[in-house]
């Protein structure tokens, strides 16, 4: 089969033929139908050869940690109520299934993984950029039913993360709030529509240029503001100088947190999604009083089911550019430049 793998540090990733894989005990092969493009596979290939030994990550590795596809065989004592041909979305973010946090669904946090040596799939695991996958265990599959695998593949992580991250700051976000949203791209242009879905705030979004802010009006942005020095300034005259109740940042790099700690209001949460490698600076008289800043990860697993449920009611679409597999090298240098409008998604 082919495979899109990250062969060499520092070099592009390529597309290379491997065996298909055999589910083990407890295993389920995948007859892969998407895979979606990340920034997170890019921040990895980005990492220097002693950075990308210490996380453990191997070589070869077959990227893609958003996944869709059908059941197509399953391992020895498999016991699912799935059944082969079924169509399914991956939930990427692997744990032990035991822990505490693992049982109460977040296996986004388990506290096993790390010793076990429990990946995430083109993390660490093997990907689903590939004609076929191996998902460890049948739980984290979840139904797709007849939703578009290509149009949706996304939402496992660039729905579910934005959802976790909005779902907990959703009790401030009544009529007469607002939420700031820094950065429309991949995550960010679904977080919009998100929290359009479920609160009742007006969402103000910052972005660098024209072209990422029409993306933003067009999901339901209210107020689309470019990211620069005077945006902090704007943000408080849109919000008649209290700030925001809560701000989402989905770039993660020094200047964009201090616009988010700038523009937090008394009592907001300020949300930390984006790896862009900054950091808070925090304290008495840097940020408002009573303001709560958080750094969460991907999301559980029931989560996932509810951003598909929104996307089955038509509340949030994904925009997306294909790619075959032979042009997935193509996708990531297209997101390296930053020309992709959304999502790439890898169609085998």
């Amino acid at each position: 089969m082919k495979a899109l793998r990250y062969v060499q540090i520092g070099e592009p990733p390529v597309v290379v033929d491997v065996p298909v894989p055999e589910p083990g005990p407890g295993q389920v092969l995948l007859k892969v139908t998407a895979g979606g493009v990340c920034h997170s596979d890019d921040y990895v290939m980005g990492l220097s050869e002693e950075e990308y030994t210490a996380a453990g990550y191997p070589l070869p590795m077959t990227l893609g940690h958003e996944g869709a596809g059908v059941v197509h065989q399953l391992g020895a004592g498999v016991e699912t109520t799935l059944q082969v041909g079924d169509a399914v979305a991956v939930y990427g973010p692997w744990g032990c299934g035991t822990c505490h946090n693992c049982a109460k669904g977040w296996e986004n946090y388990c506290t096993n993984a790390a010793a076990l040596g429990i990946r995430p799939p083109g993390l660490g695991a093997q990907g689903s950029m590939a004609e076929y996958m191996i998902v460890d265990d049948p739980r984290h599959l979840v139904p797709l039913g007849d939703l578009d695998p290509v149009q949706n593949v996304s939402l496992t992580d660039a729905g579910l993360t934005p959802y976790h991250a909005i779902k907990r700051s959703l009790p401030k976000l009544g009529a007469g709030t607002s939420a700031v949203v820094i950065g429309s791209g991949g995550l960010g242009h679904v977080g919009i529509q998100i929290l359009k879905a479920l609160s009742g705030a007006t969402v103000i979004v910052l972005d660098v240029s024209e072209e990422k802010l029409e993306l933003a009006r067009h999901v339901g942005a209210d107020v689309t503001l470019i990211s620069d020095a005077d945006a902090a300034a704007a943000i408080r005259e849109h919000t008649g100088g209290l700030g925001a109740d809560a701000v989402f940042d989905f770039v993660g790099a020094d200047p964009t947190i201090a616009t988010a700690v700038a523009v937090a209001g008394i009592d907001a949460d300020v949300t930390i999604v984006g790896i862009g490698g900054g950091t808070a600076t925090i304290g008495f008289g840097t940020i408002a009083y009573d303001a709560a800043v958080r750094v969460p990860y991907w999301g559980s697993r029931s989560e996932l089911i509810e951003v598909l449920d929104l996307a089955r009611a038509g509340k949030i679409d994904v925009e997306t550019q294909t790619y075959s597999l032979d042009d997935g090298p193509q996708a990531y240098a297209d997101l390296a430049a930053s020309t992709i409008r959304g999502r790439a998604v890898i169609v085998p």
